[in-house]
């Protein structure tokens, strides 16, 4: 790795900083780039390269995992879905959905003791959403195979 590689590191470390941030607030990938100092295009394909998911899709798994937090405190769906900064429950449900495999809901009406019972840096580890479902590019891929 060079020091240009480095650098560019550096750079998308100040966005992913600025997701955790503050991930309630209302970010578009131009917001994002400008803290890393790209263009919003160089950005886009730089985080994906570097982490694996697009900034957005990034964003989001910070939401929903914030979300499932307020939801083990006993928030309610909608209230768990305005705090983390979504303004569709729809849109809220479904990528929770996605991401963690049940409904908000279903997640809420849980019980979740275990989860208490640990310190929070393991439950933060141990409760990261990650996609549950196959994404619709390998379903296709599947479909055309067959």
């Amino acid at each position: 790795m060079n020091s240009r590689d480095l650098a560019n590191l550096a750079h998308l470390r100040r966005a992913r900083d600025l997701i955790d941030r503050e991930y309630a607030r209302p970010l578009d990938v131009p917001t994002m780039a400008r803290h890393s100092l790209m263009s919003p295009a160089h950005f886009a394909r730089q985080f994906r390269a570097a982490y694996g998911e697009t900034p957005y899709s990034y964003l989001m798994t910070r939401r929903i995992e914030r979300a499932m937090a307020l939801l083990r405190a006993g928030a309610s769906v909608t209230d768990a879905c305005m705090e983390v900064g979504c303004t569709s429950l729809g849109s809220f449900s479904s990528r929770f959905s996605e991401l963690t495999g049940e409904t908000p809901s279903a997640y809420r009406a849980r019980e979740h003791s275990a989860v208490a019972a640990m310190p929070p840096c393991v439950a933060k580890s141990r409760t990261r959403p990650t996609r549950q479902t196959p994404s619709r590019i390998r379903e296709a891929g599947r479909e055309s195979a067959a």
